[in-house]
């Protein structure tokens, strides 16, 4: 009852009961044809604002980024949906998320948070960092959305009327904290020719280059705020600021107005991950085809340190530019082919971007068949089923860190073996004769352990076991052989791991309370589940693998 007595003394409550009697006033004045007083009255129509339900929802800016995920999923879906009428989805309500999502995907690429990315059929899933929270999201393919009859868009676009809101309010804030005014004033061209991308990272260049302006010559900013000053008389205010960013913007030269990698004033203070993914494309230039998906590569492709042009009006540089690294395509036959730069399929770039390496091309060349593309938010260890392709890439990963890898079929605890590093040339022979003798200790240690362990489990009392070593001890050392060996050969058999094992859980079990029991036992059936499912996959493999042999 507090609960709802609180509710029913929200002040939007009372907003929207003063924006149904007005209503109720205008839908009057039409009915009496009152045409005068209907537009006089739409022209002053109350409206609500979501501000205080936003702070008090989120107190913190940590908060808000903790509850991002939907809130992006939602902006981003609608910002692909086509404008209808019939179900009150406005052109102008379709076009702020999609400057929203844009303005997010700027500010993603300009600080290089972004961190996974994968291909699924529900579209592309995108993984974030920022300040430490880590915020995944969901945006639909670029093609054309059928919109079905069995969605209720009342309730989806009260979410969206919420999330619109909230993300405002969160880029706003990250804007600023690196330095750019917001909302941001971008070029008309290029928002005609659909290139908000690219507009807002000259947005970016300009704001980055105004600050280096200003820290390095004072005057010079004082005499252009002058400048400024005179011309507001003449002009308007958003002309204004637009003919300033136009001015502060780079030479129209390949390659310059798209370089998003520009050094910012904090980078001492990046991370290691976010130095590996600011320097992956570094020295790579890229060209996208008119049929790959556009506005991802955008996206992902800046954010990770490369430079990327397209095919079309208002891009940076032209196809023949001859520094041109690598060329997305995704048709079999290409008009023009160069010799000097690589033909790959756009998921070599997402695949690069997972596995933070640059891949060998030779597999995702144009008209073969792609490697399988693997998910980043699966872990393959933990499900103990880890794919061929994955394996090649962890040894990839290890050869560019120039990481010793065991040789197939060897495990890597024997790599660790001193001989096996004499015979590779890592370690001197003294070195080796020190690790084989303090790996010689460590065998003896662990059988003895094995074997008191053994005599625990057998009932063996501690002070037998005691009398029995000191018995030992006052032997000759013929004798003291001789007798320990016939001792533990009667006594105490050879310790079998699997059944110490055994016995371990089942002692351990036997303490358990009924509770814990049971949980204990739901834990094993899903182990054992997952491992029939395990074998199961790698019986499917085999088979595959003997159909294609046959074939």
């Amino acid at each position: 009852m507090k609960d709802i007595a609180f509710l029913a003394h929200e002040p939007i409550l009372e907003k929207l009961r003063d924006i149904r009697a007005y209503d109720k006033k205008i839908k009057k004045a039409q009915k009496k044809r009152n045409e005068e007083r209907a537009k006089r009255l739409l022209t002053r129509r109350p409206s609500y604002t979501l501000d205080r339900v936003i702070k008090e929802r989120y107190p913190k800016f940590i908060d808000a980024l903790r509850d991002l995920d939907d809130c992006l999923t939602m902006v981003h879906l609608f910002a692909a949906l086509p404008a209808m009428d019939t179900e009150k989805l406005a052109v102008q309500r379709v076009h702020n998320c999609r400057r929203l999502s844009h303005e997010w995907q700027a500010y993603i690429s300009r600080t290089h948070s972004l961190r996974k990315t994968f291909i699924s059929v529900k579209g592309i899933y995108y993984q974030a960092e920022v300040e430490g929270q880590k915020i995944t999201w969901l945006t639909p393919h670029s093609l054309q959305q059928v919109v079905t009859d069995d969605v209720d868009f009342n309730v989806m676009l009260t979410f969206l009327e919420f999330y619109e809101n909230l993300l405002a309010f969160v880029n706003f804030k990250i804007y600023h904290s690196i330095n750019v005014k917001y909302p941001p004033i971008l070029d008309p061209r290029l928002e005609a020719l659909a290139a908000d991308l690219y507009a807002l990272s000259r947005y970016f260049a300009a704001s980055s280059r105004s600050q280096a302006v200003e820290s390095a010559d004072p005057n010079l900013a004082i005499q252009e705020n002058a400048a400024i000053e005179d011309k507001d008389t003449r002009n308007d205010e958003s002309e204004l600021r637009l003919a300033q960013l136009q001015h502060q913007l780079p030479a129209n030269e390949p390659g310059t107005l798209m370089q998003l990698v520009e050094e910012a004033a904090g980078e001492d203070n990046d991370d290691e991950e976010t130095k590996v993914c600011k320097a992956l494309f570094k020295d790579l230039k890229f060209f996208l085809g008119r049929e790959v998906p556009r506005e991802s590569l955008l996206f992902i492709i800046p954010a990770f340190g490369g430079v990327v042009s397209w095919e079309g009006d208002g891009a940076p540089y032209e196809e023949t530019d001859k520094s041109i690294t690598h060329q997305i395509v995704d048709r079999p036959s290409q008009k023009h082919t160069f010799f000097s730069r690589n033909y790959v399929q756009p998921q070599w770039i997402f695949d690069c971007v997972n596995a933070r390496i640059i891949l060998p091309t030779d597999d995702y060349l144009v008209g073969r068949v792609p490697p399988p593309h693997l998910s980043p938010f699966v872990e393959n260890e933990a499900e103990e089923d880890v794919p061929d392709y994955a394996k090649t890439i962890k040894l990839l990963q290890a050869a560019s860190r120039k990481e010793i890898m065991p040789m197939p079929g060897i495990d890597k605890q024997d790599l660790e073996d001193p001989q096996s590093l004499l015979v590779e040339g890592i370690i001197s022979r003294t070195e080796a004769n020190e690790a084989a003798e303090r790996k010689r200790k460590m065998a003896i240690l662990e059988k003895q352990y094995h074997d008191e362990l053994k005599m625990e489990l057998q009932g063996v009392p501690y002070t037998t076991r005691e009398s029995i070593s000191n018995e030992t001890d006052r032997q000759s050392p013929a004798e003291t052989t001789d007798g320990k060996e016939e001792s533990l050969i009667n006594v105490l058999p050879d310790p079998d791991p699997d059944q110490i094992a055994k016995d371990a859980s089942s002692m351990a079990t036997v303490v358990m309370s009924r509770k814990k029991r049971r949980l204990y036992e739901a834990m094993q059936i899903g182990k054992e589940r997952k491992e029939a499912h395990i074998n199961l996959l790698k019986q499917r493999k085999k088979k595959a693998e003997s159909s294609k042999k046959s074939a």
